[in-house]
């Protein structure tokens, strides 16, 4: 099941949100973090997410398995005022558990609905380039735009690699 979660959802789940983020980057994902970075410090960008989502300024995502949340997504909804039509995706994360059951897919169709329900007509996102993601981005629909290289550091520090950058027109 995937569902939207209030502001005071995300506060009250900083945990498990940032428990997810943690095991993310453990597993070599390139979410903006680096390896070593503390759940404290994971917990602090939940809790900022949680601000931003009662401001109206981002929607957080959650999936899940009975009462265990698994997996969680973002859409980035404060852009500039000549892009009221357009959103970000972030934090595209699925616990390394509960994978290749559906959730990240879920996750996407909805944040989708969510991108619609908002008035929202083309979402755009980067992902690191060469992952297994791309195929799930590819098969919904989603267009690889091209590459930019030396985009990001790897989790590990290591040398920087490149990002895909993504977009789909969503209709109304």
């Amino acid at each position: 099941m995937v569902r939207i979660l209030t502001a005071e959802e995300v506060t009250a789940r900083t945990g498990e949100l940032g428990g997810i983020l943690l095991d993310a980057v453990a597993g070599g994902a390139s979410v903006s973090f680096l390896a070593g970075f503390s759940r404290e410090d994971a917990e602090s960008f939940y809790a900022n997410a949680a601000r931003e989502a009662a401001a109206g300024r981002r929607a957080v995502l959650a999936a899940f398995e009975g009462d265990a949340l698994v997996g969680t997504v973002q859409l980035l909804l404060d852009t500039p005022p000549n892009q009221p039509h357009r959103a970000e995706v972030a934090k595209m994360l699925v616990h390394r558990s509960a994978r290749r059951r559906g959730h990240a897919r879920s996750l996407m169709l909805g944040i989708e609905a969510e991108a619609k329900a908002r008035g929202r007509t083309l979402l755009t996102f980067d992902t690191m380039a060469g992952g297994a993601a791309e195929k799930l981005y590819l098969s919904l629909g989603y267009v690889r735009v091209g590459e930019i290289p030396r985009y990001a550091l790897w989790p590990d520090g290591s040398g920087p690699g490149a990002t895909a950058v993504f977009y789909k027109l969503l209709d109304m």
